[in-house]
């Protein structure tokens, strides 16, 4: 729960901003560079990426360390909250960016614009929230698999998890434990999806009202 939790959370705080920010400048270098680093990120798997921070991070400029978690410290949630996170924030900043550059075509929009509002304005007040409607559709599956654990990432750094316990569980052919963890993974599941379809009420009325 720690460690997927931290990941969602710096998920959300870097991959919305990229996102608006490569939507605001399109066809410009913020945006280039911002959708090469997405790719990059959707393409590197985390068995790639964790050993790459460790090496890095840890072995060659030993600011972080490598794996454990002892006594619970946050230095050593660094590097795997980051492996964690981020294709996570690299989905979000894709779904941003296309979720915004089509909210910014709407009619309302070019209304808005037409009142004289700023640029800013018009972003704060009609065009983010109906921008995370998307957004919010996939943090429910994505929180789920995230705070249930990766086991790439817990077995690179180390960690006690959830994922190394399943799958140690079937492996062993402890059914009981495997059930318990499904069922877990099940109620994680239809819980954050439900929070996610709330969220999503409460971002556009026209859902609500029906």
């Amino acid at each position: 729960m720690t460690l997927g939790c931290a990941a969602i959370a710096l998920a959300i705080l870097v991959g919305i901003p990229l996102g608006v920010a490569a939507a605001l400048r399109r066809n410009s270098s913020v945006d280039y560079g911002i959708t090469t680093l997405v790719v990059a990120a959707i393409a590197l798997p985390s068995f790639v990426t964790g050993p790459l921070f460790a090496l890095v991070f840890g072995l060659y400029l030993h600011w972080l360390p490598v794996a454990g978690w002892e006594g619970g410290e946050p230095r050593y949630l660094i590097l795997p909250v980051l492996t964690l996170a981020l294709p996570v924030i690299a989905y979000i900043a894709r779904i941003t960016r296309g979720s915004l550059l089509e909210v910014l075509r709407t009619n309302y929009v070019r209304t808005a614009r037409a009142r004289g509002l700023g640029e800013m304005r018009v972003l704060w007040r009609h065009a983010l929230r109906p921008t995370l409607l998307p957004v919010v559709s996939y943090l429910g599956p994505a929180t789920a698999y995230v705070v249930t654990g990766s086991l790439v990432v817990e077995t690179v750094f180390g960690l006690p998890g959830t994922g190394r316990y399943l799958v140690q569980g079937a492996i062993n052919r402890d059914y009981t434990l495997v059930m318990g963890m499904i069922t877990v993974y099940g109620a994680l599941t239809l819980g954050l999806n439900l929070l996610a379809d709330i969220a999503y009420g409460w971002l556009d009325p026209t859902v609500r009202h029906e």
